[in-house]
């Protein structure tokens, strides 16, 4: 008989042991954990209630107590202020009410009610969701065309798994959502996607949107493919350049030396003497040609003014040669000039021609003209 009491005890207490309920929720929200019980009627004065957090690191600590007539809540500093009952604890609903809820919140949360040596437990195991962070679109690459360009996103912060997706915004009538044709996503990074073998209609906006069970958010970034020429081209473009204003330089140079000499000579002409200018004559005549030496000394009576001196070293030259000589005739010869017009030569005396032979006499070109008739 004292069996029986034994077993049904220990059938009561593995029927109010309770469920184990799973809650997500989202942080920033409002949760209510379930407990009910049916203890509280009989006798309120023995009733007791007590939350329990057990933390994903092993911790426990008291959320919140109803004994002795009284509640007991701010027991911890992370969610003072933040839990409470969510309805008639003492009618039989003890359900835990957290708002707002934050990702410290997370465990497994145990309601234990007692009254007049009955128990009821029951567990709830919360896991609070964090949105993904607004994610950070970057470029990695050279925007020009020909190469390759790698696509960046990803969120700082957020529940895991995080998952990315990138895709194209169309910005004009007609234009695919969907990325190019030769792109590659790395799976081991799925927030990484490889552009290879840009274009020019790889150009416009991109969208990476990261998402979790918790909701989504996204960024977006700009792609500018850039033409390049050939290098062929760019170098023949710059060698055309340089050798056209090497010869504009050279042309300039040129054109100014012209000018140079040009002026040069212009002032040098008045001070030139030309050495090729032909010199006055002078004409030798015989005593008796009256008629010829008239004529000839009025043609040259101003070449004679000029070179009187040289004239001069003519005459006493002339009368040396005019020494009689054997076997030769003798002939006189005069200077006409205006100086001696009708007068007879002069004498010249032994001395003044020994002197005359052993001094050497400096003839100009121009005077020799006057020794021959």
């Amino acid at each position: 008989m004292s069996l029986l009491p034994l077993l049904l005890l220990v059938s009561y207490y593995v029927g109010t042991l309770g469920t184990h309920t799973e809650i997500k929720r989202v942080a920033e929200e409002k949760v209510t954990l379930p407990c009910h019980h049916q203890l509280g009627l009989p006798e309120k004065d023995t009733l007791d209630i007590e939350w329990l957090l057990t933390d994903n690191e092993g911790n426990q600590k008291v959320v919140i107590t109803y004994s002795s007539r009284h509640v007991y809540s701010n027991l911890t500093e992370e969610q003072k202020g933040r839990v409470a009952f969510a309805s008639n604890f003492l009618a039989g609903d003890a359900s835990l009410q957290i708002e707002p809820l934050k990702p410290s919140d997370e465990g497994r949360y145990t309601c234990k009610v007692k009254n007049s040596g009955r128990y009821v437990w029951s567990h709830v195991i919360l896991k609070v969701l964090v949105r993904p962070s607004k994610p950070k679109c970057e470029l990695e690459g050279d925007l020009t065309e020909g190469s390759d360009l790698t696509l960046q996103c990803e969120s700082s912060s957020g529940t895991k798994p995080i998952v990315y997706y990138w895709q194209r915004i169309p910005e004009k009538e007609g234009e695919d959502e969907h990325l190019p044709p030769k792109s590659r996503i790395d799976y081991n990074n799925p927030g990484r996607v490889l552009l290879q073998n840009l274009t020019m209609s790889s150009s416009g906006l991109y969208q990476c949107t990261a998402g979790n069970e918790a909701g989504k958010e996204s960024c977006v970034v700009r792609v500018t493919v850039q033409y390049v020429q050939s290098i062929g081209m760019v170098a023949g473009a710059v060698t055309g350049i340089v050798a056209g204003a090497l010869l504009i330089f050279l042309l300039v140079w040129l054109l100014i030396r012209r000018k140079d000499k040009e002026r040069y000579e212009e002032e040098e002409r008045p001070n030139e003497i030309r050495e090729d200018a032909e010199a006055p004559k002078a004409r030798l005549v015989k005593p008796s040609s009256s008629s010829s030496g008239s004529r000839s000394s009025r043609s040259g009576s101003s070449s004679t003014r000029s070179t009187a001196n040289s004239a001069s070293r003519s005459q006493r030259t002339l009368s040396t040669e005019a020494a009689p000589q054997p076997g030769l005739a003798t002939q006189e010869y005069s200077l006409v000039g205006p100086e001696v017009r009708g007068s007879e030569p002069k004498k010249v005396h032994h001395a003044t021609l020994t002197k005359a032979e052993n001094t050497p006499s400096m003839i100009p070109s121009q005077s020799r003209a006057f020794q021959t008739v």
